[in-house]
């Protein structure tokens, strides 16, 4: 399916700055609207995007954003950390909840080709059987999970009461370049071993994650937009693989040659999970979505990344 121009809400974001650059390198026109709370205008600097500043939270800028011929959304734009979001609860809620209902007002009144929406595996279904799967019951143990599952909600919603064809990506724990304001453990791991400081691990570091690198995502993402597809159609992109905390640490200080650097454990944050992983089976069979980057190149590449961009480093220092 072609699109005469393609809308990334929260295109300066870590995620945004690469699926820009994959849609870009498919041929497609793409715009961004991004607040600039979290994402960083140096993400696309040199790119032939047409980038507006605004809030999804404000209709207008919304509308602003769907003029002149944008015919596909994906919206990345969140409140998208889960232990920020208990003490943030209201904005969490503005951004994630009343923003997409923003989006997908506007964009079923414009008629929308394809409505893309970023969802959360692991926050959105709690601590249910894993692997978590499209037929998982939801069980969010987070506002920032409630949110998301309640976005999910709404895009289903406006696939039956208006023809709106959108679809949720569930979302693995996303890792890559770009990432050096997100709030994750591999992002923190390598400011920690950047910084010479000990690697902060939240409980006993058996903690369980999946770990899907960017660039695998995005393939997913694009899938998700050029494959003819049900309206409300859920899907999980994921690498299918579980790895414990002290696992992922253990990696990036091997990765940075730095295999003694100490380690120090804290008590578990409110709302975070003890484990999860997901099954991207469904995704397998509807898009081809196939993750082929292992954790420990994505790893690499994340790091080598970090060490060649000066001005991320010295962004760290003011985070």
């Amino acid at each position: 399916m072609a699109f005469k121009c393609i809308l990334v809400t929260g295109g300066f974001g870590f995620i945004g700055a690469s699926l820009v650059r994959k849609l870009l390198a498919e041929g497609s026109r793409v715009r961004v609207l991004d607040d600039l709370s979290r994402g960083d205008a140096a993400n696309l600097e040199g790119l032939e995007v047409e980038a507006l500043t605004g809030d999804v939270r404000d209709p207008r800028d919304v509308g602003e954003a769907m003029e002149g011929g944008v015919d596909a959304v994906v919206h990345l734009a969140a409140f998208g950390s889960v232990t920020e979001s208990v003490s943030g609860l209201s904005e969490n809620f503005d951004v994630n909840v009343r923003g997409t209902v923003n989006l997908l007002q506007e964009a079923a009144r414009r008629k929308v080709k394809k409505f893309v929406f970023a969802s959360s595996g692991g926050a959105v279904i709690g601590r249910g059987p894993l692997p978590v799967s499209e037929a998982s019951l939801p069980r969010p143990v987070s506002p920032y999970g409630a949110s998301k599952l309640c976005g999910e909600a709404y895009c289903h919603a406006f696939a039956q009461t208006f023809a709106l064809p959108t679809v949720m990506l569930r979302f693995a724990n996303v890792y890559g370049p770009f990432s050096h304001r997100k709030r994750g453990a591999v992002t923190a791991f390598i400011k920690a071993l950047l910084r010479d400081r000990p690697l902060v691990i939240y409980g006993d570091g058996s903690a369980t994650r999946d770990f899907l690198f960017v660039d695998d995502l995005c393939q997913g993402i694009y899938q998700a937009l050029e494959r003819s597809l049900e309206p409300g159609t859920l899907l999980h992109l994921a690498s299918g693989v579980e790895t414990t905390i002290i696992a992922l640490a253990n990696e990036l200080r091997k990765i940075a040659g730095r295999a003694s650097h100490p380690t120090h454990f804290a008590p578990p944050r409110a709302g975070e999970l003890e484990h999860n992983f997901a099954d991207f089976d469904r995704a397998n069979r509807l898009l081809g979505f196939n993750p082929r980057t292992s954790l420990t190149a994505g790893l690499d590449l994340t790091w080598r990344w970090f060490r060649s961009h000066p001005a991320a480093l010295r962004s760290l220092d003011q985070n």
